[in-house]
């Protein structure tokens, strides 16, 4: 009897089973993953533009640059309607360059996060990616020796060890370390696995060297070479396929099997079949060796000669001129420890994307690859969590890249001389917050301009009662400043006096909330804010945000953890 087999092989490490949530300072704190805050969808909010965008009707079809979470970011993709047709299933490449947790202190971040933590952080964001790829779209995270092995089993599981395509290997440095270690270690990993499994969409390199192996000419020109027609090499032999073993008609008559000169019986290279075809058009050259006729058939050089790019890297750039380039651009600032050159970013972009495709990245660092994505002509999304890192780095810089003052990098291979434009959004904060071990609805989110303004138009007395703001008899109103979800229904509906009705309005809502309010309060419903009302407001919150933008912004103090779920050491903000 068969043994039979239970269980997969898996990666563990400490609360795996639980969610982490991301404080507006980087830090990070354990939770349920039923907590509300966990699948929370926040806002995305206008705070500029450079160069050429489109109405704020259609803004969800610009180049984005977002600064907030990634993993905000990425759900609010997901889940905002206008965002959501425009990125879910359409992403064609997602390029990471993630803090790779290698306990130093970095001048612009500090990449010091204890392993599950960071192992928890990754997957998170990794399992939103996926849900953005199209279905030939393919993911590449940047890394290093310290957690290669870990996230490559994260991401096996993600997306499945099918999907896995290679670990490419970069050379970042060009010059002899004399570091005090036993190796120096002088390249990082880019580990890239695609969404669906199978022969990966790479476009491929060219190689007119390709053509030195054609070296012979027709009469029109068209290089090609002879091939024997007889299998050389692997399952060459006749046991192998047999299919393949049978007689070809030499030009003295005298049948000629494929037969290696040990003696061994091998196979031809096509079925009977197409060697009748290629007899029957005289496309089968005989040649005679030892008195043999051999025959051949004539290939053609490809039209254009490219080949597979290959998985070591060591002809690209280096950090050294990825700073150089910094320099330029920057004078007198202190610069990023771990840039990346563009023409690394260019060969991956180019590999795994075509012009007027989508790129990803939710680590923007010093903004590299939208400068990049702009000069190929590619749509862009770039998330970055530090708000001077954007305003500091990202927007001074991809200012220089659409005006054309950007010259460095891949500019000059390019011909590139300026073009485009993107706007920069900002992540809503949170709309929850915890109140004596319970998780609330903030007051700001349901309370102030917004509220009043709605109460009024809409009939109901301002009263404000958290989380109500307005009363008409039995019903109760509630003015959600954000996405309108299930969580938030359940929420406000648990408030609820006995046969007390609600009427919910909000920014924007989740479908399936609708109907849980129905069920869970009978006679209540849910709208949108009136647009009367809601114009007013936007633009004079864009003009708040664009003041709150351009001067330093204060942190954020972390939201106050639940009830602990098991007790972790401090975690230090990331990049």
């Amino acid at each position: 009897m068969a043994q039979s087999y239970a269980g997969r092989l898996e990666l563990t490490w400490t609360n795996k089973a639980l969610a982490l949530l991301a404080g507006d300072d980087g830090s990070y704190q354990w939770v349920p993953p039923s907590d509300y805050r966990v699948a929370e969808v926040r806002l995305l909010h206008d705070t500029g533009s450079v160069g050429d965008v489109r109405s704020k009707r259609d803004r969800a079809k610009d180049n984005l640059l977002i600064q907030g979470d990634a993993l905000n970011a990425l759900t609010s993709l997901i889940e905002l309607p206008e965002f959501a047709r425009e990125y879910v299933g359409k992403v064609k490449l997602a390029y990471l360059d993630p803090p790779f947790n290698t306990r130093q202190s970095f001048l612009h971040y500090d990449d010091a996060l204890e392993h599950s933590v960071w192992l928890t952080m990754m997957r998170d964001r990794l399992t939103q990616i996926r849900t953005l790829l199209s279905d030939d779209g393919s993911v590449w995270v940047h890394c290093d020796d310290t957690e290669q092995a870990y996230l490559k089993s994260a991401m096996d599981e993600v997306f499945g060890r099918a999907c896995f395509q290679t670990a490419f290997i970069w050379r970042k440095v060009d010059s002899p370390n004399d570091n005090k270690v036993p190796v120096t270690p002088d390249h990082d990993y880019i580990l890239c696995y695609t969404k669906t499994a199978g022969v990966p969409p790479f476009q491929r390199m060219s190689a007119p060297a390709l053509l030195d192996a054609y070296p012979q000419t027709d009469n029109e020109g068209q290089r090609y070479r002879d091939r024997l027609l007889k299998k050389n090499g692997k399952s060459s032999l006749r046991t192998d396929r047999p299919s393949m073993f049978y007689p070809l008609v030499a030009p003295n008559g005298v049948e000629v099997f494929p037969i290696h000169d040990d003696g061994r019986e091998a196979c031809w290279s096509v079925s009977a079949a197409t060697a009748k075809k290629l007899a029957d058009s005289n496309q089968i050259i005989w040649k005679q060796r030892n008195s043999q006729w051999v025959p051949y058939t004539r290939e053609w050089a490809p039209t254009v000669p490219e080949r597979p790019y290959p998985s070591i890297w060591t002809d690209l750039p280096t950090t050294r001129q990825a700073k150089a380039h910094l320099r330029e651009m920057f004078p007198g600032v202190d610069l990023f420890d771990t840039p990346k050159p563009e023409e690394l970013i260019e060969r991956i972009v180019y590999m795994a994307s075509r012009p007027g495709e989508i790129v990803l990245d939710c680590f923007g660092g010093s903004g590299t690859s939208a400068a990049v994505a702009t000069k190929l002509g590619r749509r862009w999304v770039l998330v970055e969590r530090e708000t001077e890192t954007v305003s500091n780095w990202i927007i001074p810089r991809l200012t220089q890249v659409i005006s054309g003052d950007d010259q460095g990098g891949v500019s000059e291979d390019l011909g590139w001389s300026g073009g485009g434009g993107f706007r920069s959004l900002c992540v809503a904060p949170s709309m929850f917050e915890e109140s004596a071990g319970t998780v609330v609805l903030a007051e700001w989110a349901t309370n102030g301009h917004l509220s009043e303004a709605t109460a009024a138009q809409l009939g109901f007395d301002f009263d404000v009662e958290p989380p109500f703001v307005g009363r008409k008899g039995r019903k109760r109103l509630a003015v959600i400043d954000g996405m309108v979800t299930v969580d938030v229904v359940t929420l406000l509906t648990e408030a609820l006096g006995t046969d007390e009705r609600l009427t919910v309005c909000g920014m924007a809502f989740d479908p399936d909330a609708r109907q849980i309010l129905r069920e869970k309060a009978p006679g209540s419903t849910l709208r949108k804010i009136p647009s009367s009302i809601l114009d007013e407001y936007v633009l004079r919150r864009m003009e708040q945000d664009t003041a709150e933008a351009a001067v330093p912004v204060a942190p954020v103090a972390p939201v106050a953890p639940v009830a602990p779920v098991a007790p972790v050491a401090p975690v230090a903000p990331v990049k």
